[in-house]
């Protein structure tokens, strides 16, 4: 299932790999997509959304949204 989140803070390359290093050490099989320009994050994960939104929001960064269920 694709997730996508709306994540405020990311502006660099830096952050991306924040975000997606965060997200894969829940879910190493993880397929992590970020915009930097829209502040989405879209991931294909079998974790739940809360454990995924948990991680980016431990990374330090601010979810203000998720749509789930998306098909890629």
């Amino acid at each position: 299932m694709t997730i996508e989140f709306q994540v405020e803070g990311m502006s660099c390359q830096h952050c991306v790999a924040a975000v997606t290093n965060a997200i894969r050490e829940h879910d190493g099989a993880a397929q992590v997509h970020v915009d930097l320009a829209s502040g989405r994050v879209a991931v294909e994960s079998a974790q739940p959304v809360d454990t995924l939104k948990a991680a980016i929001d431990e990374a330090g960064y601010t979810v203000t949204g998720v749509t789930s269920g998306l098909s890629r």
